[in-house]
């Protein structure tokens, strides 16, 4: 490096953004990750003994994937690339191992591989990063927010090792905050910054567990507020710089999945606060508010059931209220339906039927619709081909009277067994009482 490059590249960090700056310099300065770099934890075991493994860190943003990434390229004695996966291609790729090969054949050094956002890399990107992963060539390290387990194949996900980072906890971005304003090189430790009890808590939760928000937030208010060195911030102006707090939420994402999991399991779990609470999430995050109103059908008949038929009538309704009304106003229907549901007695006797009969349909060799069963509308039908003979209409016999309704091939067979809770404890009474209906005598 020239005096030249050495001036450039001292300027670019001093102008660089706040948040890049206070990037953690080694292992000891990564803040709530000490399940996976912790001291004595396998990961950091490997980095300092420079015994490093394919790997893939997981995690949302701002909670110190790169960080680390870099961490291990100071600290590793291998020869350290990064490639970023939304520019890369497959030549890319192949050109990294074949100089890495060669690395590896003439001066016995490793090369490890840092592929950011390696949740972009397509089937075929993947494909070919495989086998150089395979037989070592490259060691791997990912950074991902999206969940590996769907975007990342599982022939490559098999040969890494995968480590799960969390959101950072309040008292951690606390402390990144703290140490920023602090620093009197990377950060912020020249300028005499304090803060008001309120407003450091509101910044926290505005962040929602992501340093790097909470660094540029406070970078945002130091730029706008700050006058002659001193800054005192206070709930007022953090108000006017993060404006409505962001939720990080992609409808496409990770995220979407978990939360609408988390909002279908509070309803089944009869739990009207928790679901609403996710319900609050998803509208707040800009989810597809028909979106919500199909999965609330679906809970309505799969986990409700005739436990309280009326639970998908009143899903159906709020669905149709979306459709009518949209949003802000549909958020009420929409809330009205998910407490209902939650508050519903539960049953999944129905989708549990409609399963059995389906598995036993699929088994079947043939299905023989019986005689007495069969379609007799036709005036020659039952003379010629013998159908509907024999068919006991119910009503002539006061509503019930026994017959066989399935055919000879699954003959006895007990799909549908009500619940215990709500209105199949009546089913199963009607079910029970229609044997003692058998023998009465046709109704004149």
């Amino acid at each position: 490096m020239n005096l030249f490059d050495y001036s450039a590249s001292a300027s670019n960090k001093k102008h660089a953004p706040l948040a890049y700056r206070m990037r953690p310099r080694n292992l000891d300065e990564v803040i709530g990750q000490g399940k996976v770099v912790g001291k004595g934890s396998p990961l950091r075991l490997a980095i300092e003994r420079d015994e490093l493994h394919s790997l893939v860190l997981y995690g949302p943003p701002g909670t110190g994937k790169t960080s680390i990434a870099q961490i291990i390229s100071a600290m590793t004695h291998s020869n350290f690339v990064q490639m970023q996966a939304v520019t890369a291609g497959v030549g890319d790729i192949r050109k990294a191992a074949a100089e890495a090969g060669d690395r590896l054949k003439y001066y016995q050094q490793r090369t490890i591989l840092f592929v950011d956002e390696i949740h972009r890399f397509n089937k075929s990107q993947q494909d070919v990063l495989l086998p150089f992963v395979e037989e070592g060539t490259l060691i791997l390290v990912g950074a991902t927010t999206e969940n590996p387990l769907y975007e990342i194949n599982n022939a490559l996900l098999s040969r890494v090792k995968l480590y799960i980072l969390e959101a950072l906890e309040a008292e951690d971005i606390k402390t990144i905050v703290e140490q920023a304003v602090a620093d009197p090189e990377r950060g912020l430790g020249q300028l005499d910054i304090t803060f008001s009890p309120e407003s450091l808590d509101l910044l926290t939760a505005a962040s929602k567990g992501d340093a790097r928000m909470a660094l540029n937030i406070l970078e945002t208010l130091v730029n706008s507020f700050q006058e002659n060195g001193a800054l005192q911030v206070d709930a007022e102006l953090i108000r006017k710089v993060i404006g409505q707090p962001i939720l990080k939420y992609d409808r496409s994402g990770d995220y979407h999945y978990d939360t609408i999991s988390a909002f279908i399991k509070s309803i089944r779990g009869s739990d009207p606060d928790a679901a609403v609470f996710w319900l609050a999430v998803m509208l707040e995050g800009g989810e597809d508010p028909r979106f919500i109103a199909r999965r609330l059908i679906i809970h309505a008949a799969e986990d409700i059931g005739m436990a309280d038929p009326r639970a998908l009538l009143m899903a159906s309704a709020a669905a149709q209220a979306v459709d009518y009304v949209g949003l802000p106003e549909a958020r009420i229907p929409l809330t009205e339906a998910t407490v209902y549901l939650a508050t519903a007695p539960k049953s999944n006797s129905s989708v549990v039927a409609i399963d059995k009969a389906i598995s036993a349909v699929r088994q079947l060799n043939k299905i023989t619709v019986p005689a007495h069963l069969a379609d007799s509308s036709h005036s020659q039908a039952s003379a010629l081909l013998g159908r509907g003979q024999g068919y006991k209409y119910p009503h002539s016999y006061g509503g019930y009277v026994g017959q066989t309704y399935l055919p000879a091939e699954v003959s006895g067979i007990k799909l549908y067994h009500p619940g215990e809770n709500g209105y199949e404890i009546k089913i199963r009474q009607f079910l029970q009482q229609l044997p003692l209906a058998k023998n009465q005598p046709p109704q004149k």
